[in-house]
């Protein structure tokens, strides 16, 4: 079956971060174990069964330390190389073996710069940078293809997408999306990539799209029933899910789940913390 996970983030009320798992047959949220750093705002995605976090900040500083967590043995482990670079509000992405660390900010300005972990050899290398300095920014894969949606240049959001290509090690841009958004949850469904919610400059987004690869174009989804900024989006077991996120006013609990056929949302249960500035992934564990 498959677990979802929602990885770290916390509030300054908060003490211990936590992960919570959400078991998709059971439809129950358990919290299963600690952060062993506090984070805010690092990246998170999957490489070898193995749900890596990267980077984000601790209320002090910006941290280039990586952790790995095995979800079959429940530990967390810390000895993983660190990014050339501290940084935070990056989107991380696994493709072909390798993990990609994309844009961020590093406490002093908003990046470009890309970085590919080698599992093979412990290592982060520098690639081609992005065309567009990215914080908050979305990514994913789709087709053997890594695309980097939105995001903020560190003065207003953006619309811009742009794909790279790892074969060439060159960034190309795609079709921009209909809204500008930071900060956005965005995952590939039925072979389409899915954004939803975010922030838009003024206000939190309720608001979702999806780009269509053959057509090359962004189409309007259905609004979510709640605005999230910080949300995480994420495919569980068929289920697009629209997980926690702000909404202007609160840090949500809630879940909900996109039904392809009648392009609506609907609630999907609760997650038992609050997880400000978490990050959410999936693993297919036998």
């Amino acid at each position: 079956s498959h677990f979802f996970f929602s990885v770290g983030g916390w509030s300054k009320n908060d003490t211990i971060p936590n992960l919570e798992r959400y078991d998709t047959q059971s439809h129950e949220w358990q919290v299963i174990a600690s952060v062993s750093k506090h984070r805010y705002g690092g990246g998170v995605a999957v490489l070898d069964n193995l749900i890596f976090v990267v980077g984000g900040h601790d209320a002090t500083s910006y941290l280039s330390t990586v952790e790995r967590y095995d979800p079959k043995t429940n530990q967390w482990n810390s000895d993983v190389a660190p990014l050339n670079g501290a940084r935070s509000d990056m989107g991380v992405v696994a493709l072909g073996g390798y993990l990609y660390c994309v844009g961020g900010y590093d406490g002093f300005s908003c990046l470009n710069t890309v970085e590919r972990y080698d599992p093979k050899v412990d290592k982060w290398f520098r690639i081609s940078p992005m065309s567009s300095r990215r914080m908050g920014v979305g990514v994913v894969v789709l087709d053997g293809s890594l695309y980097a949606i939105g995001g903020s240049d560190g003065e207003s959001p953006l619309n811009t997408v742009e794909r790279y290509n790892p074969e060439e090690d060159r960034w190309s841009l795609c079709s921009s999306m209909r809204t500008w958004r930071e900060n956005h949850g965005c995952a590939v469904f039925q072979g389409m990539i899915y954004v939803a919610g975010g922030h838009d400059d003024i206000a939190e987004l309720s608001s979702g799209e999806r780009f269509d690869p053959i057509s090359n174009r962004w189409s309007p989804v259905r609004c979510m029933k709640a605005k999230r900024n910080k949300l995480g989006l994420a495919v569980v077991d068929g289920h697009l899910l629209a997980v926690g996120g702000f909404d202007g006013t609160v840090f949500l609990t809630t879940v909900e789940a996109y039904d392809l056929e009648t392009n609506t949302w609907r609630q999907f249960g609760s997650m038992k913390g609050k997880h400000p500035g978490s990050g959410v992934t999936v693993v297919k564990m036998e």
